[in-house]
Formats: structure tokens, C-alpha cells, sequence
């Protein structure tokens, strides 16, 4: 997964604050469809690795993010695109055999730019009306243009939340019931 990194200190500051403090942080590449660097996005994370940092601002964007997407994995005929990259990496658990990006958020991804030769697309939305929304704008655009679309949708708010309370083999069955037949054989993992 070449668009995500690990900054063992990566300044953060939140608002109000006057002082930069150096913090662990995930960072991704938002690039555009020819993989070409438009933005980076920083999720600050707790010291000991336990999930996100203690602070007010956990995730940072800078850049040109509009159109564009963190490439999880590489993507061909077919492609999964979501809101949020701990979302989408959970579908990577589920389903590492699909090409999986992230939009960043449900503006993002109404918004976000297909690449030529797609033929297939789930749209991974989270359980809230902004996901819904943004998944009926980049449905209708899809599908203005050819491209077969189906929605994947969460049991709880979120994949994320699916794989943590359940297990990567109940999301796996779960997106099974979800995913077209054509594509079922690419959910062996």
C-alpha cells in the first residue's frame, strides 16, 4: 500500500494552540488519476499505537482533495470507493482482491473522478444521510457514463466499526450477499 506512510513525529497543533508538537501520524498520498501527488492527508495517532491520538484535530488535509483519492490499491475494471481510509482499509481486510480507494469524506466522494476503464463500481457508503447523499451524486455520474454500480452498505455506521465489532470473515460474508456474482471469486482473501 504505497500511499500510506508512518511519521514517527509529524507536527500537530490544534486551534488555540501556539506550539507544534511532533505526534505519530499515518499519512496518505491523495493523488489524481494518473497517480500524480495533489494532496497528503495525516491521521495523528495515540503513542502507543492504540488507535487515534488525544486530541482535538486527529486528521489533517492539505492539497487539491476534490476529484481525487487515497489509492489503497490499484484499481482495474472494477473499483470500491468510499469515504475514509480506516473504512476502506477495513474492505482491503474483507476483500484484498477488489481495488479499494478513499475519498476522505462524503463530499469527496460525490465528487470524486472514475478512471477510464472502469466497467464496475461499489460505492462503500457509510450508514449516515451525508454517505447517501454522496453516494446517489457519484451513482448518477457513474451510471451517466456506463458504469454498472452497486452500493455496499454497513451493518453498523460503518465498515470499520463491522470489522471491529464482528470479524473479517462475518464482513467478508456480509459484502458476499452485496457484491455481484462476477465479482464473488475475488473475495477469497
Amino acid at each position: 500500500m504505497s500511499a500510506l506512510r508512518f511519521h514517527p513525529k509529524c507536527w500537530h497543533r490544534d486551534e488555540g494552540q501556539t506550539r507544534s508538537l511532533p505526534r505519530p501520524a499515518l499519512i496518505a498520498a491523495v493523488t489524481d488519476g494518473a497517480g500524480a501527488l495533489q494532496g497528503v492527508h495525516r491521521t495523528w495517532l495515540a503513542p502507543d499505537g492504540q488507535g487515534k491520538a488525544a486530541v482535538e484535530t486527529q486528521r489533517r488535509a492539505m492539497g487539491h482533495l476534490l476529484g481525487n483519492a487515497v489509492k489503497l490499491t490499484p484499481h482495474d475494471d472494477i473499483l470500491v470507493v468510499g469515504e475514509g481510509i480506516e473504512t476502506m482499509l477495513s474492505l482491503v481486510e474483507a476483500m484484498p482482491d477488489l481495488p479499494v480507494w478513499a475519498a476522505l469524506s462524503s463530499s469527496h466522494l460525490g465528487a470524486v473522478l472514475l478512471p477510464e476503464g472502469v466497467q464496475r463500481l461499489y460505492i462503500a457508503i457509510d450508514r449516515d444521510p451525508a454517505g447517501q447523499r454522496a453516494a446517489e451524486r457519484l451513482n448518477a455520474r457513474a451510471t451517466e457514463v456506463g458504469i454498472a454500480v452497486r452500493v455496499l452498505e454497513p451493518q453498523l455506521g460503518d465498515f470499520n466499526d463491522d470489522l471491529r465489532a464482528n470479524s473479517k470473515e462475518a464482513l467478508r460474508q456480509h459484502l458476499a450477499e452485496q457484491i455481484g456474482l462476477e465479482d464473488r471469486k475475488r473475495l477469497s482473501g
